[in-house]
């Protein structure tokens, strides 16, 4: 099986933007240092999903690749077990979409105090919020 054959790439826009390479499982179980069945019971799991083709095979990228080899660093040098894994994953994810959000509405106010109509005086308070305080009954003794 020749190199090329063993990489599917991404087909829309090509041109447009750098060509993604994916990986058929047994290469990149290959790259990992993992057998194949292991990728499948990651994908089961929800751990590591890649790509699928239109008849069902699934395509790794090089970003799925990382993901395996630190599922298995997780695994085999900190002893996390699986459920605790995908609870990594999900938070590190979480996390990188907080940060971009973060990056975006820093732009966009940048942008805004760029603007030669800029008064920050100006600007409403985003909202008005009360503070209501709880005060248990007196209990009977």
């Amino acid at each position: 099986m020749s190199h090329d054959s063993r990489r599917a790439s991404e087909s829309s826009s090509a041109r447009a933007q750098p060509r993604a390479e994916y990986f058929v499982i047994s290469v990149a179980a290959q790259l990992a240092g993992m057998h194949a069945q292991t990728l499948r019971t990651y994908d089961r799991l929800g751990l590591v999903t890649p790509q699928r083709t239109s008849g069902g095979g699934r395509r790794y990228s090089e970003r799925d690749v990382e993901l395996l080899r630190e599922v298995q660093r997780l695994s085999q040098d900190e002893g996390v077990n699986l459920a605790g894994i995908k609870r990594i994953i999900e938070l590190t994810n979480q996390v990188s979409e907080l940060q971009e959000r973060v990056v975006e509405l820093t732009a966009a106010l940048e942008r805004e105090r760029a603007r030669p109509d800029y008064r920050p005086e100006l600007i409403p308070p985003q909202r008005n919020t009360a503070l209501v305080v709880w005060q248990p009954r007196n209990r009977r003794r």
